[in-house]
């Protein structure tokens, strides 16, 4: 090799080091906020942070906890930059103006969301005219309810609807208010646990349309892109862990939303988080197909006006 090609191959691989470099500081250097709630299927991000997994990657997160129903003022505001909710809410809260993308699916519900009711109300169409505990609407409750309604022929305006949030829609219920409730775990275990209350009629077993993924502002995504590789493999790596060290990593993720580490195992086993074959699927033509549904449930119920374009609501080239 002449002196050229070795000044040539020195120049580039001192290049190459310092873009790694660049990148790895700019990673390292970007903070970025997170809206999520107390949902079970939103724990492996909580153990991301709590197991340094997210540092390891070179990111600064901070995790906050803010309700579903203004998790998008937070988004609007930039007090977070991105976000975990259902797919179905991304068509609200884009129909509203603000603007996220989906860049990695976190769960799908098996029986973690569900209806409950009263002992003497034995079917959905039972629940006419009845008072139903719910979260407020562009929320992820209160699209379920529309949806298992309208699958059974009803609509909103055939319930009474008692404005509560996931959590204590399933503490008034258990302390005798309401009908019924729509709510999700960790708080549907507490029914599950008084069947006197009453019983959980309906879930996601029965009606799957809850799944959950991470978004980020097309803002932030465009100036942090390895940022958000960053926070994809982050969360994978996260499921490696609760796969390698189920009972270290149940304890850290029931601690967040004060349960035991078995009381959390149980709460997550009526959910499947997703790993990245499963995200691959899941960004080939499943979330077209399911948005595009629930849409035209969203705009018959009045959530949203005008449908915003599916194909703007996510962002795959970050789980490949």
């Amino acid at each position: 090799m002449g002196k050229q090609q070795i000044r040539q191959t020195v120049c580039a691989l001192t290049v190459a080091a310092a873009l790694s470099s660049a990148f790895a500081a700019q990673a390292e250097e970007t903070k970025v906020a997170i809206g999520i709630s107390g949902w079970t299927g939103f724990a492996p991000l909580t153990l991301a942070d709590k197991a340094g997994i997210f540092k390891k990657h070179g990111l600064d997160v901070d995790v906050k906890m803010i309700p579903q129903s203004s998790r998008h003022l937070a988004i609007a505001s930039g007090t977070v930059q991105c976000a975990a909710t259902t797919v179905e809410t991304y068509i609200s809260w884009n129909a509203a103006g603000v603007p996220i993308k989906q860049i990695v699916q976190l769960d799908k519900s098996y029986g973690a969301d569900g209806l409950a009711a009263r002992s003497g109300i034995a079917s959905v169409k039972d629940l006419k005219g009845k008072t139903v505990g719910v979260d407020a609407p562009g929320t992820s409750p209160y699209f379920a309810l529309a949806w298992i309604l309208d699958k059974n022929g009803m609509s909103m305006k055939d319930v009474r609807l008692a404005t509560l949030s996931p959590q204590a829609a399933a503490q008034a219920f258990t302390a005798g208010r309401n009908d019924a409730a729509m709510t999700y775990e960790p708080y549907l275990s507490a029914i599950r646990n008084q069947p006197k209350a009453g019983k959980i009629i309906a879930t996601t077993l029965d009606y799957p349309m809850v799944m959950d993924t991470l978004g980020c502002t097309p803002t932030f995504l465009k100036e942090n892109p390895q940022a958000a590789k960053a926070l994809v493999e982050s969360y994978f790596d996260a499921l490696e862990m609760i796969k390698q060290q189920p009972d270290k990593s149940n304890e850290i993720m029931g601690a967040a939303v004060k349960s035991s580490g078995k009381e959390f195992a149980e709460s997550a086993s009526y959910l499947r988080w997703q790993g990245r074959e499963e995200n691959k699927k899941f960004f080939s033509g499943e979330i077209e197909t399911f948005s595009d549904e629930a849409g035209k449930l969203l705009l018959r119920a009045g959530v949203i006006r005008k449908m915003p374009d599916v194909k703007s609501l996510y962002d795959a080239s970050f789980v490949q």
